[in-house]
């Protein structure tokens, strides 16, 4: 009898797990065999309560990118013009293989590694990599959490600390230069209080030359690590029973944050100024094809196909659930919160450009954490209630990165469980703990074996930068393409199509097919290629990233895709029969046949 999930091959369609009692029933016009799960394993985990699986991927898709990264390339890339072509790449892009992961990871049960010895065995270097990915993703992620927790400890005060240049970490350079002040003068070499208590205070950069001298560990920023690896490993400890309802906090409280400070930034002075900078649209852009670029990036990273996480929280699903359903809601959510996000920022950069009295492109020339951390966090500074406003925004960002942080490693907690049920099952917990624990000691001391740093120290956030641009983009996006080609041209869209009829009762229309069989790949490979052929230019502050950087990056990026050609050296090597009848046992079904 099939595993859990697995894809038997009767009369050409699939039988999905628990989905029949030993008869067989027309369906599409074929006959398929209904084989009646025995195991003698565990039953698998499931939610709770559909809304906790709903907010768990609204909070995962809905991340720090949403807040400080969609505002910014909108604006940068012809405003409310740069609409139309990021809804074209969501429509036909993002949701299509959104949809097609819940799909996956809901008929097969399985997480991100043993998910393909029910689709193309050969391809399971895929899941290994995912995994890698996922766990950069977690460093960077819960680094930033650290600087955030940092500020929110900070704001427990009356005067906020990046409010004044009375500060033992401030500099001659420092002015508090607003409307209101006009005992002061701005030139090229002044530095707000903000910028400096972030760079000089928190991240402490002014103590390291660059990459190749890190300098020493910031204990502040290790404690507040710890203190972020604490909440995650007892979010998570049990499973998505757990997780589950932790989420409806995180995924929740920061829409409540968002709306108090849009209600907060569009009574303030000058907010329309940043609304319209916002929103303006400038057509010309879209001739350039940057625009398309971003739009095509921007999306694929929010909805986060290809990190595993979507297969792992569908694999927790009844077998029947909408799965459809939930990926047209879950990812109209987020691309609505990228929109709502920008108008909470720029209401904010409205109101200091007209407190500076300058343009507001002068004011929102940061981009990244510099955005929230620095401009958006002064101008929280300077308003009434500061706060207040500065304890909710930066919880609001740690909520965010917490939603995050929980999917990333829940979904390769799942590979490993399902990959080795037998020794991990049974120790969850201490799984899990092991897994932040590494992890921690590798955010304090070391991120790969090729490089040897540590995220938090007085040059950490060179190192954050640096996996920014290179250790998750082209990668994911790489195994993303081999994802999309494996269950569409190998594993066959019509053997896919039939396994979503099994589960939700319809067959995908002819939208979906086209997309999953040629437009997802075209779409994916559009990313790739414009990233090779225009390489990031990657720089910190006053600090250019010397040429040697570029190689290192892309070494990071290579150390998690390398393992999909190595499993399938590997594969050809182990699998049983001929090297013939290795080679063309791509899928299950293939196999039985070669052999």
């Amino acid at each position: 009898l099939p595993g859990p999930g697995t894809a038997a091959c009767a009369a050409g369609t699939a039988a999905g797990p628990g989905s029949g009692t030993g008869s067989s029933a027309p369906l599409g016009g074929l006959r398929t065999l209904m084989v009646q799960q025995t195991s003698l394993d565990r039953p698998r985990e499931t939610w709770s309560k559909k809304m906790d699986f709903l907010l768990s991927v609204i909070g995962y898709a809905v991340d720090l990118g949403n807040v400080w990264r969609f505002p910014y390339i909108c604006y940068q890339n012809g405003g409310g013009a740069f609409l139309l072509p990021y809804l074209l790449m969501a429509v036909f892009g993002g949701v299509p293989l959104f949809y097609m992961e819940l799909a996956l990871g809901q008929f097969h049960r399985s997480g991100c590694i043993s998910i393909w010895k029910h689709i193309c065995p050969i391809f399971k270097g895929i899941g290994f990599a995912i995994c890698i990915i996922a766990l950069y993703v977690a460093f960077y992620y819960n680094t930033i959490m650290a600087w955030a927790l940092y500020y929110l400890l900070s704001s427990f005060r009356a005067t906020l600390p990046w409010s004044t240049c009375t500060n033992p970490w401030n500099t001659a350079n420092c002015n508090r230069y607003m409307s209101s002040d006009h005992n002061v003068s701005w030139s090229n070499s002044s530095t707000s209080p903000a910028e400096e208590f972030y760079t000089r205070q928190v991240l402490q950069v002014h103590l390291s030359p660059g990459l190749h001298e890190l300098g020493s560990i910031s204990w502040q920023l290790a404690l507040c690590l710890l203190f972020i690896f604490t909440i995650v490993y007892f979010s998570i400890w049990k499973g998505v029973k757990t997780s589950g309802k932790v989420v409806w906090v995180t995924a929740t409280f920061p829409y409540l944050v968002l709306l108090i400070l849009l209600i907060r930034g569009a009574t303030l002075p000058g907010a329309w100024r940043g609304v319209v900078f916002y929103l303006k649209p400038d057509w010309e852009k879209l001739l350039s094809t940057t625009v398309w670029i971003d739009a095509a990036a921007q999306i694929f990273f929010s909805l986060g196909p290809g990190f595993g996480v979507l297969l792992a929280f569908a694999s927790y699903n009844p077998f029947h659930n909408n799965c459809y359903k939930d990926a047209l809601v879950t990812s109209s959510v987020n691309c609505l919160t990228s929109f709502l996000s920008g108008f909470v920022i720029f209401t904010v950069l409205g109101y200091m450009a007209e407190m500076r009295q300058q343009n507001v492109d002068a004011v929102a020339k940061d981009a990244g954490p510099s955005l929230l951390f620095i401009i958006y966090a002064e101008a929280i500074a300077n308003m009434p209630a500061a706060t207040f406003f500065a304890i909710i925004f930066f919880l609001m960002i740690i909520m965010l990165g917490l939603d995050s942080t929980f999917a990333g490693l829940e979904g390769v907690i799942t590979a490993m469980l399902d990959e080795f049920p037998h020794m991990l099952v049974k120790r969850r917990e201490w799984f899990v703990f092991g897994l932040l624990h590494k992890s921690f000691i590798e955010n304090v001391s070391e991120i790969t074996l090729l490089l040897f740093v540590r995220v938090v120290s007085q040059g950490g956030a060179f190192v954050v930068k640096l996996f920014e641009e290179y250790a998750t983009g082209p990668a994911v996006i790489t195994v993303v393409l081999l994802e999309v080609i494996a269950v569409s041209w190998f594993y066959g869209t019509n053997r896919f199509c039939n396994d979503v009829q099994v589960m939700l009762g319809f067959y995908p229309g002819c939208f979906w097919r086209v997309c999953w069989v040629a437009i997802c790949p075209c779409f994916l490979l559009f990313i790739i290629i414009s990233f090779l052929a225009f390489p990031p230019e990657v720089r910190l502050f006053d600090y250019h990233y010397p040429p040697w950087t570029t190689v290192l990056g892309y070494c990071i990026g290579v150390s998690s895709f390398i393992c999909v050609p190595s499993y399938m050296v590997y594969h050809l090597l182990n699998a049983k029969g001929t090297f013939k009848q290795r080679v063309f046992c791509i899928t299950p079904c293939n196999a039985h046949n070669a052999l």
